[in-house]
Parts: structure tokens; sequence; C-alpha cells
């Protein structure tokens, strides 16, 4: 049966319009973004099967290009598509930082770096820069690769931080092995760069380590 052929409040275009995208299942929502199915399948048919051959929502979305265009119903053109849709996603939240709301705890940061972190498969360190109100003044990448104390330069972070004139600075990086639990090295690094940083009278808020789940933070655990 077709979809259109679906009572009208199961299906999902006007599910969605009806009680809002949140109530809408994964496969409902991947279904719209297909829009259409295959040969024998409705578009939630083939979003159930998609989702059940890649292992949820999340690997599809951060499958690459040849693994996301090899499998029936998807292809460059889709592949294409959801990237635009994930990065005015990762855009949007950028914007809701950059509003000048002061921000007040880890949750205000939480979904962005997670947005701009979780998905990488390489190490990124990084550094939201804030005002003396504790307004954002930037999100930088500072390093990449294996991220551990030899590796991130507290002169560099201290060099920018003064350049862009910050207060305080929140601390990130991910781990790409998914493991949120931040290991000794990056206690030693964090103490390091708070060190280096309350030199220049700079207070280092957080460090978040990004990974499966939700991110770790430093300061709720009492490790600053």
């Amino acid at each position: 049966m077709a979809i259109s052929d679906w009572p009208v409040q199961e299906r999902p275009r006007e599910k969605l319009l009806e009680r809002g995208a949140g109530s809408l299942s994964d496969a409902e929502l991947l279904a719209i973004f297909l829009r259409t199915g295959v040969r024998g399948r409705t578009a939630v048919d083939l979003a159930r099967h998609l989702l059940a051959a890649f292992g949820g929502l999340r690997p599809l979305l951060e499958a690459d290009a040849e693994t996301f265009a090899g499998h029936n119903g998807l292809g460059p053109a889709k592949y294409v598509q959801l990237q635009a849709v994930l990065e005015m996603g990762r855009r949007h939240l950028q914007a809701e930082l950059a509003r000048g709301e002061p921000m007040t705890g880890p949750e205000d940061t939480r979904r962005y770096l997670v947005a701009r972190l979780r998905h990488l498969p390489h190490e990124i360190f990084a550094c939201l820069f804030l005002d003396n109100r504790h307004q954002v003044i930037g999100f930088e990448e500072m390093f990449r690769g294996t991220i551990d104390a030899a590796s991130v330069y507290p002169r560099e972070v201290v060099r920018r931080a003064l350049e862009l004139n910050a207060a305080a600075v929140i601390l990130a990086h991910n781990h790409p092995s998914g493991v949120t639990e931040p290991s000794h090295a990056d206690e030693r690094m964090t103490a390091r760069l708070a060190d280096a940083l309350a030199t220049v009278d700079i207070r280092v808020l957080d460090h978040f380590v990004v990974g499966e789940g939700r991110p770790v933070s430093f300061a709720e655990r009492g490790l600053l």
C-alpha cells in the first residue's frame, strides 16, 4: 500500500505538520528525506530497511560517500543532500551560540560541540573563546591529530585568547573511539592549559570530551 493510501494521521509529512518533527520515529524522519521508496517498498519501508542495514540513524548519517551510495534507494545525489542538511544543522547551532546570550552552564555548549566534533574520524582540540560576560567570541579548532599533552601547545592557546581579548575559555576535544571518559593525559593537559591561561588572567571554565553519548564535563566531574 502506498503511503498516500494510509490514514492521514499516519502519513509522516502530515504527522510532522500536525504534531511536530519530534513526534516522528527515525524511520519516518528518514522517509521524509528519501521522499520516495523503491519497487516493492514505500519510503517508510525503505527507511526501516536502511536503518537496520546501517545499524541505526547515526551510522547512516555519518557513513562515507561510497558506503552511503552503495545502498539501494540512496546514491551520490542523496549523499550530497544529506551533507548539506547536516551542515545547515551545525551552522544553526553555531548561530545560536553567536547570538550574544551569556553561557550559563554546560548544557549551553554540549549540543554544539557534539555537532561539531562527534562525527569526525580524527582527533580535534578546540576552544570556545568567551568575553567577560561569558558571551561567545568564537569557536576555533586549534590542534588536529593525536591529542595529548605533547601535541597541545599552551602558548598557542594563550596567544589566540589574547588576540581575541577573551576573558574565559571552554576547551573541547573528541575521542573518535567513542570513549568519553577523560584520560590521565587529558587531565594533565587541562591543568597545563589552565595554569598557562591563568598567568594572563584568563579562566578555563570547562573542558568537554566528546564521544559516544553525553559529552563529559570536567567542571561537573570536579576536575577543574
